[in-house]
């Protein structure tokens, strides 16, 4: 199954049945009035949250989906059938954009939340609805409404506590696998990961909290080099960013320059972005020794003036990742119990998210004008990375919940 996180669908409710116009004729009761029966309701369509999906692929090919219209009125006051309703099922976490205002719709965050993104057509009435005191023959009667055209936007963002960010090749993938059961692929080269990565993190009795390990982001990435930033949208309704870097990487890069650029292009994603909560994670340690690791410690917060919490782990050996994941569950416990109690602190969470969401959306939605316009003709960039597109033989999802 590929992962498919952005689709477009056009939605048509369905038209209101129209309404008949008839008049009773039975043997032996002449002038029998009008028995014209109003139309049906067109049907309606919703989305709905569905715990069991993971991905929008389902929408990849088919993009337009028409509701159930109205049955017309019939004689002998006979009102037309109601339009069937469409539900069409889609992964929790998942935003729906008009794609013509850009206004959002709604947020599916909740298993077994519905929406109604089409409304269908009202009934037409029948000529029975028309006769009065001074019209006993009426020949009125009205059409179906249309049923509402929507061009809509889906965009999937994973549901987490805790985010994973980093340079490739900083050991998120193996992180996720020391703490819980998520078996992402993990190799000795960079970019293992293609497709964003949930795991469930067990600390205790009754105590768990949701990690996403996201692709790795390069130097470059907010203009579309590597697999650009369309993954760190996932990172969104995180409350808590795990900042991994590699304290011994195979090249002799220095750990601060890879802190440094994941933080400028965290900042041209979203600003806002930069201000969720984010602890520092050096990684590998296991490769260094005890010296070496506090040297490479004190130097990396010195020089970023980090004030922070930092933590030093293995993620391969699991040194230190079982204390790590503690940590990280007692301070979402905390930060759930703040949110309850400290109304200001509340707000100011909330309006940061929809900060988070609209820049978000705002990078998003600019880099998909530029390749708009660069496929046709009107954009002369030569280095935007179009590897975005979707394309038959993309990655395979290897989600975890």
């Amino acid at each position: 199954m590929k992962f498919v996180d952005e689709v477009s669908i056009t939605v048509k409710a369905g038209d209101g049945g129209n309404g008949c116009m008839s008049f009773r004729r039975e043997k032996f009761i002449p002038k029998g009035g009008p028995d014209g029966g109003d139309g049906g309701d067109g049907g309606s369509i919703f989305l709905e949250a569905d715990p069991n999906l993971n991905t929008l692929v389902d929408y990849r090919y088919t993009r337009r989906f028409n509701a159930q219209r109205g049955e017309n009125g019939r004689g002998s006051d006979c009102t037309g059938a109601k339009g069937e309703d469409m539900v069409l099922r889609v992964p929790v976490g998942t935003t729906v954009v008009d794609a013509g205002t850009q206004e959002i719709i709604g947020d599916l965050t909740e298993p077994g939340q519905r929406l109604l993104v089409a409304q269908g057509g009202f009934h037409g009435l029948g000529n029975t609805r028309f006769k009065s005191s001074v019209n006993r023959a009426p020949r009125q009667t009205t059409q179906g409404s249309l049923g509402e055209l929507r061009d809509l936007k889906l965009e999937l963002k994973v549901l987490a506590d805790v985010g994973l960010l980093g340079l490739p090749n900083a050991g998120k993938s193996t992180f996720i696998r020391a703490v819980s059961a998520a078996k992402p692929k993990v190799a000795d080269y960079p970019f293992t990961t293609m497709v964003p990565n949930l795991g469930v993190v067990d600390v205790g009795q009754l105590r768990s909290f949701v990690i996403a390990d996201i692709p790795g982001v390069i130097a470059g990435a907010a203009e579309g080099a590597g697999l650009g930033t369309r993954f760190l949208k996932h990172l969104s309704r995180t409350r808590l960013l795990l900042h991994l870097v590699d304290m011994a990487p195979l090249d002799q890069s220095d750990p601060v320059e890879a802190v440094e650029t994941i933080i400028h292009e965290l900042g041209k994603f979203s600003p806002a972005l930069t201000l969720r909560e984010r602890w520092l994670v050096l990684n590998k340690c296991d490769q260094l020794l005890e010296d070496e690791q506090q040297a490479i410690l004190d130097d990396v917060v010195e020089r970023l003036e980090w004030e922070g919490p930092v933590f030093v782990i293995s993620a391969s050996e699991r040194q230190g990742t079982d204390a790590l994941a503690k940590e990280v569950m007692n301070w979402l416990d905390e930060r759930e119990l703040r949110l309850q109690e400290d109304e200001e602190y509340a707000a100011e969470m909330a309006e940061l998210d929809q900060r988070i969401e609209e820049e978000a959306r705002a990078h998003i939605q600019e880099l998909d004008d530029r390749r708009a316009r660069r496929k046709a003709g009107l954009d002369d960039e030569d280095d935007f990375d179009d590897d975005d597109e979707d394309d038959e033989d993309g990655p395979e999802i290897i989600y975890v919940r």
